[in-house]
């Protein structure tokens, strides 16, 4: 076997870097004469690979091949069938179950052993060995062949060296000296093992031969064992007196630990009476300040914050568990409600007695006064704002008396503040109606009188007064009136009923009641908040909305969150029953204010909303902003009213059949609307609201002056569109209103097209049959009659065309341009000013005109020299000398 292992290690495995440790002769379990080697093996190279390599002789039977291979790794189990008996059958456990018969139970076993040894050494995963006997697997196997075989122990399989050459030498001569080295290998190792055998026999005598050294080595041995003995000895007596000591350090220890134990419990003690002291006495002098504190004077006051505060401290002092078993602890608490009770009742009563003495105040009436001014209550808030700690400790311990505290504050104040604003708003209605000088006691509706007739100014019956009548024929005659004059309501009032001042001190006047009454809202509002402490805590329960709902409709939220909005509508119910008359007198006030002039809707729209959008910017859920925004929706409603009703009169306007149109009332009360508006709204914040007037006026102008000019039987419908819409025009570029700039284009559209318009047709009357004449030529040309066969038609032939011409030699085309121009005058009004801008156009028309005859003369009558009997230069003379003689 050692001869084939050498073949194998040289001719199979070397090539491959591997090292042979193991060998088996086997066959298939149950299948003879097919004999193959096991071979257990390692890599020479790290890391190390252990296999399993199956191998057999060529069918020639002349060398030896690797036929299969597997990884010791995948090794799972070993089962060597009987672990107590001899028996050359194993199973090796890979994928599947290899059953193999060894030529020899030696042989099995030292294979067997050596991949132990190797899965020991280089496997994690430890194969299971069953069967197996466990001497087999922890000693090596016994010399012989089978120690040559499987290596010996575990070191040989890593000392593993090939033979040197002096080994190879050796081996060689021992070989020479014995015939059959070669031939029979196995008889030559039986040779070597039984000399070998020998050899150790020799050595076992040789041990026996030293017997005496060995027996005074035995005797060395006795006399250590005697000394480790009397060692042990005196180690137990040392233990034993140790173990003395032990026992005393023990009871020391256990009294040093009750003592502490002792000490521990004291300073809790300790600990617990301190804490009862510290927070659950309250000092003499806080307790006399709660019985009887002096709620009068700022240092009773103070005295009793700190009192309160203490209290407070005391009776939310957290106890630990079993403090409320206590009865001293029990005793405190007693004593801490009762000085609660009678420090809140005391506190009640005095407060109640303040509000009530406010509330029946007559000091600060106004039915004496004639000064717009709202008293000023900062001196009872500062004397109440010294309560302020006190009543955020009324409402956390007594929730009863301090909403009770709240409902008199209330009630009573509300009763000084209506008396209050009661007499401001009579003051302000007296000196608003001073504006007007048709006010006389109360405040009589003025009749509206609008007519075209007085528009116009003509002296004709009108459906109004005789007096309104007069002054706007005046200023209808004469010009219109200029921005610093009066500026008419459309109607509504005549120039001389109201001007500039009288509006001007209406705006002051609405200025000053609102400024009055904002700093005395924000300064209730902001004395209620501090006194009551609201927006602060938490635990404000959900107050009714001012419509009767609930904070419960309010959609979940954070605590904190919520519990701040209940407080803000808190103080917007208590502003609510304060200041109750605030939002009827407003309203009053404006309707007054309309009734006396419409126009002073501009003025309230502008100041209302500036002072809503400023009250918005510190609070947009105060009190003020509130009620501002209610009072702003009706003055933007008597805004809408007034331009609904402007536009109503224009569409009821009647028109005079007696005289001339000119410039239309309603067109310069545009002019004097949009002059006062621009004054008034510059810088304003609801500017949208103008620009949305301006349109729904101007389109009504627009409308009706269209209108107008469809009726008019006196005054050329072109007349009427051309003056109004150049007006208008003027108006525009004037003002630059850029939310009319669509308008004012299309102004300036209408004006050109309808001068331009007048123009044609009254050129036709001074030279009527002569246009008519030239209209038939050029009717039988669009016919299809050639230019040069004009001549040939019998009412349109050479002679014709003398006859007309001659109808109107210069001196008659001369006094038809003067009737003409007299009839332009008698139909453009003097306010606009466009007689010399249409008799400029008619010039250009004429002129154009002229060619035009001329060109048709030179087309439709070639050679014939008929000329007219005038040229342009004496036109342009005739339109010159006719403007300047009048």
């Amino acid at each position: 076997m050692t001869a084939i292992k050498h073949a194998l290690q040289r001719d199979i495995f070397t090539p491959n870097d591997e090292r042979l440790l193991g060998i088996v002769n086997v066959c298939k379990a149950g299948k003879k004469k097919k004999n193959c080697f096991l071979c257990a093996t390692v890599t020479t190279e790290r890391p190390v690979q252990v296999k399993v390599v199956k191998v057999k002789k060529s069918d020639k039977g002349d060398f030896y091949k690797r036929q299969q291979t597997w990884e010791l790794r995948d090794l799972m189990e070993v089962d060597a069938k009987d672990a107590s008996k001899e028996n050359p059958e194993f199973d090796l456990h890979f994928e599947k179950v290899y059953r193999w018969v060894a030529s020899s139970a030696a042989e099995k076993n030292s294979f067997i052993s050596c991949i132990w040894k190797l899965n020991q050494r280089y496997l994690r995963k430890k194969v299971e060995f069953v069967n197996v006997s466990s001497q087999l697997l922890e000693e090596s196997v016994p010399s012989g062949e089978s120690q040559s075989v499987a290596g010996g122990d575990e070191d040989a399989l890593d000392d593993y060296q090939e033979l040197s050459a002096r080994e190879e030498q050796d081996i060689e001569g021992m070989m020479e000296m014995c015939e059959y080295a070669v031939s029979n290998a196995e008889a030559f190792a039986e040779q070597l093992s039984r000399e070998l055998q020998v050899l150790d026999g020799a050595n076992i005598q040789s041990i026996m031969a030293s017997e005496k050294q060995v027996n005074i080595l035995m005797q060395l041995l006795d006399e250590a064992l005697g000394e480790v003995d009397t060692i042990e000895g005196k180690l137990s007596s040392y233990e034993e007196m140790l173990q003395s000591v032990k026992e005393q350090m023990d009871q020391i220890s256990q009294s040093n630990r009750l003592i502490q134990i002792s000490n521990s419990n004291n300073v809790k003690l300790l600990d617990e009476i301190q804490f009862l002291v510290n927070y659950m006495d309250l000092s003499k002098g806080h307790i006399r300040a709660l019985q009887e504190g002096d709620l009068t004077s700022p240092k009773g006051i103070e005295a009793c914050i700190n009192a309160s505060e203490a209290l407070s401290q005391c009776m939310n002092v957290a106890l630990r568990p079993g403090h409320d078993k206590l009865a001293a602890v029990t005793q405190q608490q007693l004593l801490f409600a009762e000085l609660r009770d009678t420090f809140a009742r005391r506190l009640t009563n005095h407060l109640n007695n303040v509000f009530v003495h406010q509330g029946h105040d007559q000091s600060s009436t106004l039915s004496q006064h004639t000064e717009m001014s709202l008293p000023k209550h900062s001196p009872l808030h500062r004397d109440l704002l010294r309560y302020a700690k006190l009543m955020e400790w009324l409402k956390n311990t007594h929730r009863e008396k301090y909403e009770g505290l709240s409902r008199t504050y209330v009630d009573y104040m509300s009763r000084l503040y209506e008396r209050e604003v009661k007499d401001f708003f009579e003051v302000a209605k007296i000196k608003m109606a001073g504006t007007s000088k048709e006010a006389k006691g109360k405040f009589g509706k003025r009749r509206r009188v609008w007519t075209l007739e007085s528009l116009h100014g003509s002296s004709g019956k009108l459906t109004g007064s005789t007096s309104s009548l007069n002054k706007l024929t005046v200023q209808g005659a004469n010009s219109r009136r200029s921005q610093s004059s009066s500026l008419l309501d459309m109607g509504n009032m005549s120039a001389s009923d109201l001007d500039v001042a009288d509006r001007t001190k209406f705006d002051k006047i609405f200025e000053q009641v609102l400024s009055e009454l904002e700093p005395l809202c924000l300064a209730e509002q902001d004395f209620i908040s501090k006194f009551f402490k609201l927006q602060q805590h938490p635990a404000v329960p959900e107050p009714e909305d001012v419509d009767g709902g609930t904070a419960s409709r309010i959609p979940p939220r954070a605590e904190h969150r919520q519990s701040l909005s209940s407080e803000k509508d808190v103080v917007r119910v208590m502003m609510n029953k304060i200041f109750q008359s605030i939002e009827t007198e407003l309203n009053s006030l404006i309707a007054l204010g309309d009734k006396i002039d419409s126009f002073n809707s501009l003025y309230m729209l502008v100041k209302m909303s500036h002072h809503v959008w400023t009250a918005e910017n510190v609070d947009p859920a105060s009190y003020l902003s509130t009620t501002l925004g209610n009072v702003l929706v009706t003055v933007k409603r008597n805004f809408d009213k007034c331009i609904s009703a402007q536009i109503r009169q224009m569409e009821e306007v009647k028109i005079s059949k007696k005289s001339k149109v000119g410039i239309l009332l309603f067109v310069t009360g545009f002019e004097e609307f949009a002059e006062l508006a621009e004054t008034i709204f510059r810088n304003a914040e609801r500017r949208g609201d103008l620009d949305k007037a301006y349109v729904k006026l101007i389109r009504a102008v627009f409308m009706n002056v269209e209108k107008v000019a469809n009726e008019s039987q006196k005054t050329p419908r072109d007349v009427v569109m051309m003056e109004n819409f150049h007006h208008i025009f003027s108006t525009l570029s004037r003002l630059k209103i850029s939310c009319l700039d669509a308008e004012r284009r299309e102004a300036k559209h209408k004006y050109t097209d309808h001068l331009q318009s007048y123009v044609i047709n009254s050129l036709g009357q001074p030279l009527e049959k002569l246009n008519h004449f030239f209209e038939g030529v050029e009717a039988r040309v669009a016919q299809g009659v050639r230019e040069e066969e004009v001549s040939y038609q019998l009412a349109f032939n050479k002679q014709e065309l003398r006859k007309v011409i001659k109808e109107y030699p210069g001196k008659e085309v001369k006094k038809g341009l003067d009737n003409l121009y007299k009839k332009v005058d008698k139909h453009l009004c003097e306010e606009e000013s466009l007689l010399q801008v249409v008799w400029h156009s008619m010039q250009d028309e004429f002129i154009r005109q002229y060619k035009h005859f001329e060109d048709l003369i030179g087309r439709c009558y070639p050679g014939s020299g008929i000329t007219m009997e005038f040229t342009i230069r004496d036109m342009l003379e005739y339109f010159s000398s006719i403007a300047q003689s009048h």
